[in-house]
């Protein structure tokens, strides 16, 4: 499907995306990231995309690339065409759209670096996955001149939030932390699952507004997301961390 030039996905980044993980074929929890993409729109005020027209336009991508045994599937959803301008037009006709690629699961840990890019926590964007992620592309490519893998995203208050592309979690003293999602934090499926998975095993675990001095004392550092579920890091800011068990045991039952 070509999208036209007058898009407002294309030229504001007004809409909407999921990314999923497949495989064998098998999207990996579809309902969720449906229902994530459902709270996304009541937030922007888009309309919802019908959950056949998604089911089918993830099926024609699907078989559109060969057979990979796992994969990476995105959905787009934005608001359509519209004049110049920023104003939506009248009535929406939003625009669905589906890719796919292949997606290996990594198999080192990351090496990260705390970025100089703010996330806004005031603003929804932030807590939503909108076509709007200029910020992250910025934080990952200073990063990765920096000699790193993955970015940390401080907030505008100085808090930790999150990666460029992950939620961040540390552990100290045993504990488990996460921040909290009113510090600019997007409601992570993997995320979920992860503290689901400290509930089920016992670990204390605490959703805080933290400064980035605790990750400086933190004794180990994973990111989630869909895509990657739990990954290790190995290096923060060229300091080296540990990998406990504690790890592996919340890994395990994620893709």
């Amino acid at each position: 499907m070509s999208l036209p030039l007058d898009d407002r996905g294309l030229l504001l980044g007004d809409g909407l995306f999921e990314t999923l993980l497949v495989i064998d074929g098998a999207p990996v929890w579809w309902g969720e990231h449906m229902a994530r993409l459902r709270r996304g729109c009541l937030a922007l005020g888009l309309p919802e995309p019908a959950e056949d027209d998604a089911l089918a336009c993830a099926r024609q991508a699907l078989a559109e690339l060969p057979a990979h045994p796992r994969a990476a599937l995105r959905l787009t959803w934005t608001a359509g065409s519209g004049g110049r301008g920023l104003d939506r037009p009248a009535i929406l006709a939003p625009r669905l759209l589906a890719s796919l690629a292949p997606a290996p699961q990594p198999t080192i840990p990351l090496r990260l670096a705390t970025a100089s890019v703010r996330r806004n926590a005031g603003s929804p964007a932030s807590r939503h996955k909108t076509l709007a992620y200029l910020d992250n592309v910025l934080a990952r490519r200073e990063a990765q001149a920096a000699g790193a893998d993955e970015a940390v995203m401080l907030n505008t208050a100085g808090e930790v939030a999150c990666a460029a592309a992950a939620n961040i979690f540390w552990v100290e003293d045993g504990e488990l932390f996460t921040p909290a999602l009113d510090c600019g934090v997007l409601d992570g499926l993997a995320r979920a699952a992860v503290m689901a998975r400290a509930a089920t095993l016992g670990v204390a675990l605490s959703e805080v507004r933290a400064g980035a001095e605790v990750l400086g004392r933190a004794e180990a550092v994973f990111l989630t997301n869909s895509l990657v579920g739990l990954r290790p890091v190995a290096t923060l800011d060229e300091r080296r961390l540990n990998r406990p068990p504690l790890l592996d045991a919340l890994a395990d039952g994620l893709s």
